[in-house]
């Protein structure tokens, strides 16, 4: 199969000259191996090709997207582009096409993980589910390796790769379930033994849970209810889309976080994943959102740049016209307290395990709904307690950050993925919050 540049050099070589045009091409493998009942019960590998084509004729802009790299293939996907154009109306708001910068020297890269067989991830399962010692288990192990080739009729020419692998699973009792995760770029990093201990020791001192009453209790997130609470944040507040439209919580220069809370999008942190550039062709640099509890800024592409009279920080996404710009790499600087250091500090409150389910009720204030997952304690007196039953919380997560809110950050920055819905992967610690809403049981 030809390099990701050279796909994007052909498809360009058949548009139009005087069309301004954009391709860009991924390849590479994307596994995954899932296990349930403590046995390996799916393995698949995917090769992951795509050329994406954007064209604008005269301010008409349409998109066309193919997995196919032969000649008739593209060929077909720019006529696709073409006449979709010509039947689209002038589009007041196209920016233009990135100009030719460089991008920063990022590489996010493990041949061993771009590269890995099942037996390699077969590994990591077994371990797990070995440590979790009789009980239950599943979920999943996968590696992934993308090769990114970006290019457009204004001379911009990018390259980029990125591996990374996660394994996420659970550990189950009769009445209660553990989890635990890991994420790296390489797929070495991930422990099974570790994740799987944990997950079973989550499980069994979950065990037998009771109620608590709803109502505002201080809480301890784990990282992965962090990066829950800041794709919210991302969606809907940090992106430039929501202040275009006015429905955005951000207000530029004000203290509207808690003092602890350090937050900006960074590819080039050494935890982190991704590549150097964005789906436009825009270089990524590091771009810090919130400075010691301080708004500094939001994330734009290229579009909402226009409208607003600045210019794009690289953080266009693939399919992102619909919703804007979005952080794919948020960086929540650590603080100086272990977990167990945070929960020392609780008077009466709970510590969680997880967020699912969770949607947003007013995007303006980002008041979400969800529910607590696999593992929920009552905390009194810096101790842990007993276990209790999954709650439904009601919460703005803007004022759970807020000056004051937040009690301690945690020292076990971690990287997450899977973050923004599905855009990259946070690197983010946990988090003792003054209070959290509760508003009734799992059912209501």
């Amino acid at each position: 199969m030809s390099a990701p540049m050279e796909i994007c050099e052909r498809v360009l070589r058949l548009v139009d000259s005087g069309v301004e045009a954009e391709v860009r091409v991924s390849t590479g493998t994307e596994a995954l191996t899932r296990f349930a009942t403590g046995f390996i019960h799916q393995n698949v590998a995917d090769e992951a090709r795509q050329v994406h084509l954007r064209v604008a004729v005269d301010g008409r802009v349409a998109e066309a997207t193919t997995t196919q790299t032969d000649s008739d293939s593209l060929a077909r996907l720019v006529r696709s582009a073409l006449d979709a154009a010509a039947l689209q109306p002038i589009d007041p708001g196209w920016p233009g096409l990135a100009p030719v910068a460089d991008a920063s020297a990022v590489d996010h890269w493990d041949d061993a993980t771009a590269s890995a067989d099942p037996a390699s991830r077969a590994e990591r399962v077994g371990a797990f589910v070995k440590a979790a010692d009789g009980l239950e288990t599943a979920g999943f192990c996968s590696t992934e390796g993308l090769h990114v080739a970006f290019a457009n009729s204004a001379g911009q020419r990018l390259t980029g790769r990125t591996s990374s692998a996660q394994l996420d699973g659970i550990a189950r009792t009769g009445t209660s379930d553990g989890s635990d995760r890991a994420a790296s770029v390489r797929l070495a990093d991930l422990d099974g033994a570790a994740r799987g201990a944990e997950a079973a020791r989550r499980a069994r001192e979950a065990a037998d849970a009771t109620d608590v009453e709803p109502g505002s209790y201080e809480v301890v997130l784990s990282p992965s209810c962090v990066v829950n609470l800041l794709g919210f944040l991302a969606l809907y507040g940090f992106n430039a889309r929501a202040v275009e439209e006015g429905r955005s919580f951000t207000r530029i220069g004000e203290a509207q976080f808690d003092e602890s809370i350090s937050l900006a999008d960074d590819v080039s942190h050494p935890l982190g994943a991704g590549i150097g550039f964005d789906a436009e062709g825009t270089p990524k640099r590091r771009h810090a959102l919130v400075e010691r509890g301080v708004t500094t800024a939001v994330v734009h592409d290229r579009r909402t740049a226009k409208a607003l009279g600045t210019e794009s920080t690289g953080h266009a996404v693939p399919g992102g016209g619909a919703f804007g710009a979005l952080p794919a790499n948020l960086v929540l600087d650590a603080g100086s307290a272990s977990p167990d250091e945070l929960v020392s500090n609780v008077g009466r409150g709970l510590l969680v395990t997880d967020f699912w389910y969770t949607r947003v009720l007013d995007p303006r204030t980002i008041v979400v709904t969800g529910l607590t997952r696999n593992g929920v304690w009552l905390v009194e007196d810096g101790r842990i307690g007993r276990p209790v039953t999954n709650l439904r919380f009601t919460q703005s997560f803007v004022d759970a950050l807020g000056p004051g809110a937040v009690r301690g950050v945690g020292s076990d920055q971690t990287l997450v993925g899977g973050a923004t819905f599905g855009f990259g992967a946070y690197v983010v610690p946990s988090l003792h919050l003054a209070a959290w809403n509760f508003t009734g049981g799992a059912k209501g």
